[in-house]
């Protein structure tokens, strides 16, 4: 069975006319972005743009050395899974694809995360905070739960706390406490707790962990929930339905110093089902 790296190689000999010059990675990946481009438009909601996605991912792909060494599979299945749920990758926070290992692992940010309770429609509003050393903070539980947050002029200190609250339509509210042993607890368990986000972007993966944590109290669709199980999950298929990876005939663009003249022996389209499950 053709493994993931002959396939490329296959595909970018035939795209250079036959000889053994490889297509780089990134221009591997831009193939396949473009192959994939009916898929991901109808995957994605109305109002965002497939090829938009295609550009965003493709810069976050690019500018993430350790991405290029993952598997295409692993990688297309990433930017499916923003598609689907509707999110951008990169900078602004919505979802990351990061390396681990071989894999590119799709993870919901903060953003991302607060996007997806919204779109419920029975939340009015929904956010996180910080909480740090020399904050005025004090929260209880119990029959009458109160929560008061007064950040700290200045410096503020380390952080000690993360809480989530959601506002309801009908007037009530939901709020959730933790304290760091609980963020770093669960930072562990994830695939992503030594690099990406956790790293880079700790108070925001802080605050997402938190409004998670909430989730199961919110009066959310079980649509939305079914997308929100995708967090850090690697899926290996690039179909808007999953059943299996179809590597017929992308092209692949790669610079060239002269014309490739044309094999006389007619190739057959190359196309490989690897039983990937979605």
């Amino acid at each position: 069975m053709a493994t993931n790296k002959d396939v490329k190689n296959q595909l970018a000999n035939k795209a250079n006319g036959g000889n053994n010059a490889p297509a780089s990675p990134a221009n591997t990946i831009a193939a396949y972005l473009k192959k994939m481009g009916p898929e991901i438009e109808k995957a994605l909601p109305k109002h965002m743009d497939a090829d938009r996605l295609a550009r965003i991912a493709l810069t976050t792909i690019r500018t993430t050395p350790k991405l290029l060494e993952c598997n295409i599979s692993s990688l297309m299945g990433a930017v499916m899974q923003a598609a689907q749920l509707g999110l951008e990758p990169g900078l602004i926070g919505h979802c990351y694809i990061i390396p681990y290992g071989k894999e590119a692992t799709f993870i919901i940010g903060y953003k991302g995360m607060i996007d997806l309770a919204r779109r419920s429609g029975q939340i009015q509003n929904i956010y996180a905070h910080a909480v740090f050393e020399n904050d005025d903070f004090e929260y209880e539980l119990g029959l009458n739960p109160k929560l008061i947050h007064k950040p700290a002029a200045g410096n503020r200190g380390n952080m000690t706390h993360v809480y989530g609250v959601a506002h309801f339509k009908d007037g009530g509210y939901q709020f959730e406490v933790m304290d760091m042993q609980e963020i770093d607890k669960r930072r562990g368990r994830s695939k992503a707790s030594k690099n990406g986000p956790w790293v880079t972007d700790f108070e925001e993966m802080a605050k997402k962990t938190v409004i998670r944590h909430m989730w199961k109290y919110l009066p959310i669709s079980i649509e939305v929930q079914q997308q929100a199980v995708q967090d850090e999950v690697v899926r290996k298929d690039i179909t808007a339905e999953p059943e299996y990876i179809d590597m017929e005939d992308p092209v692949i663009e790669t610079p060239k110093e002269e014309p490739a003249a044309e094999s006389e022996d007619k190739k057959e389209p190359l196309q490989q089902d690897f039983g990937f499950e979605g």
